[in-house]
This record gives structure tokens, C-alpha cells and sequence, in this order.
């Protein structure tokens, strides 16, 4: 299966390394061109034990890939996951703001069939609002959501 995986910070990464490990092919987006290029040299710009081994040995294996170009990737993907950051605001509320960008690059690029994968944390009523923004569009694309529990240095 072609997965694309938009984020690539430490859930974006370790999501999509795993995926590209069981034999998917993957492509990790990012709007940071330098930690794309830092991603492709090889280079984790975080630590988690034994995730620079599993980049580099899916990436060998040509199973796992990234990019800057956010429209290459959600045309890539039969599956797109949706796994940027969620910062808490001042008031404790997510900011969204990243998050629905995705949404928008998604709905302005998509064509044909898609499934949406809401993996970073939202809060309740999200799923729901992502739909009626593809749906604005008339775009084709299931949403679903896979909430992330991922400790980090225990991934």
C-alpha cells in the first residue's frame, strides 16, 4: 500500500518508518525544507532507540522517502495521515492551526478515492470538520481517526 504521512516530527516519523518496515511504501511530507534534507541524508533530529537504524534500512530498501511537496504526497498516498503538531495554547485549548492546513493542502490536491487518517491529538468534532472541509470541495476521502499514544524513547 502507498501511504503518505504529513509531519514529520517524532510521530510522523516513527509511524511512518514502522509502515515502510512491514512493507508499505511510504513518503513523509514536511513544509521544513532543511529537516527534509536533514531526513534524507539519514540524519533523526530527534533520538528514539533504534529508529535511525530502521530509517536507514527502509530507506535502502526504497520503502520510505520524504518530502517537501505536499501536493506529491497526497497524490501519492491511497492512505494519508495526518500526524503534525497540536501545540496547546495559552488557555489549554490545541491549536489547529497547522493541522487543518494539512486538511486544505489534502482538499486542494486530491483527486480520486482517499482515506484520511487523523493521527495527531484533537480534540472531539474534529474528524467531523475535516470531512466538511473535503466535502466543500466535493473531494472523495474517508476520514478516520488513530489517536497516538506514542511514549518518546519507548516508541
Amino acid at each position: 500500500m502507498k501511504i503518505s504521512i504529513f509531519g514529520s516530527g517524532y510521530v510522523g516519523l516513527v509511524t511512518g518508518a514502522s509502515l515502510a518496515n512491514l512493507g508499505h511504501e511510504v513518503v513523509c511530507a514536511d513544509i521544513d525544507v532543511d529537516k527534509i534534507a536533514l531526513l534524507e541524508k539519514g540524519e533523526i533530529p530527534f533520538y528514539e532507540p533504534g529508529l535511525k537504524e530502521l530509517v536507514h534500512r527502509t530507506k535502502d530498501k526504497k520503502k520510505l522517502s520524504f518530502t517537501a511537496d505536499l501536493q506529491q504526497a497526497t497524490n501519492f498516498g491511497e492512505v494519508l495521515f495526518n500526524c503534525v503538531g497540536t501545540p496547546a495554547r495559552e488557555d489549554g485549548s490545541a491549536d489547529l492551526h497547522s493541522f487543518f492546513a494539512v486538511v486544505e493542502t489534502i482538499a486542494a490536491n486530491v483527486d480520486g478515492l482517499k482515506v484520511l487518517v487523523n493521527k495527531s491529538t484533537v480534540p472531539p468534532g474534529t474528524a467531523r470538520k475535516c470531512q466538511e472541509i473535503l466535502r466543500a470541495k466535493h473531494k472523495e476521502v474517508d476520514v478516520v481517526s488513530n489517536p497516538e499514544f506514542l511514549k518518546q524513547g519507548n516508541a
